[in-house]
C-alpha cells in the first residue's frame, strides 16, 4: 500500500473513531425513535395527543380542531426529541430516556 493511501486511510480510522467517541448514552435510540417518526408522518399516522374533555362530550371535532391538536402533538414531540439531544450530549441517560418516552406517547 502507498503511502497516502495509509495516510487516507489512517484518516478515515481516526474520523470513524471521534464520532463514535462523541456518542452519548442514548445516541441510537434517538436515531430509532427518529426513524420511527419519520416513518409514522410518511402514512400520516400521527402524532396523537391525550383527549380533550370536548371529545368526551360526543361531539365531532371541527378539522380546525383536529388541526390544532396534531400541531400541537407534533410540536411536543419536537420538543422532546430536543430534550433527548441535548440530554444525550450532556450524557444525562435518565433524562434523555424521559424524553424519548414522551415522543413514543405521541407516537403509539
Amino acid at each position: 500500500m502507498s503511502r497516502s493511501g495509509i495516510v487516507v486511510l489512517a484518516m478515515v480510522s481516526f474520523m470513524c473513531g471521534c464520532s463514535a467517541a462523541h456518542a452519548g448514552p442514548c445516541t441510537a435510540q434517538i436515531a430509532d425513535v427518529e426513524q420511527y417518526v419519520k416513518r409514522a408522518m410518511a402514512v400520516d399516522a400521527g402524532p396523537y395527543g391525550q383527549q380533550s374533555v370536548g371529545a368526551q362530550l360526543h361531539h365531532q371535532p371541527t378539522p380546525r380542531s383536529v388541526e390544532g391538536a396534531q400541531s400541537s402533538a407534533r410540536a411536543g414531540a419536537q420538543a422532546a426529541l430536543k430534550r433527548a439531544r441535548e440530554a444525550d450530549a450532556r450524557g444525562d441517560a435518565a433524562a434523555c430516556q424521559k424524553a424519548l418516552d414522551e415522543v413514543k406517547q405521541l407516537y403509539p
